[in-house]
């Protein structure tokens, strides 16, 4: 880890730590710096998911189709080892 020396806005610095849960101005930066970098990440991968559909390369519909991977509850939908014995 690095140590420096920076000026920081004081009332944006107190927002972040707000929005954030954090109460040291460590906490805060370091959480806003992996927070944005999560965020931009998730930004990409949506674009390139679009990106993918727009070319009929990857299909929205099936993937929100929850029964095609969530069992509906009946008896036949137990996947746990050992359930039918």
């Amino acid at each position: 880890m690095s140590r420096t020396v920076i000026d920081l806005d004081d009332e944006a610095l107190e927002a972040a730590a707000k929005e954030l849960g954090t109460t040291t101005k460590r906490d805060t930066i370091n959480t806003a710096l992996r927070e944005v970098t999560a965020r931009y990440r998730r930004l990409r991968a949506l674009g390139e998911a679009r990106e993918l559909a727009a070319e009929g390369a990857l299909d929205i519909g099936i993937l929100l189709d929850k029964s095609k991977y969530r069992p509906s509850g009946g008896p036949d939908d137990v996947h746990d080892a050992g359930a039918h014995e």
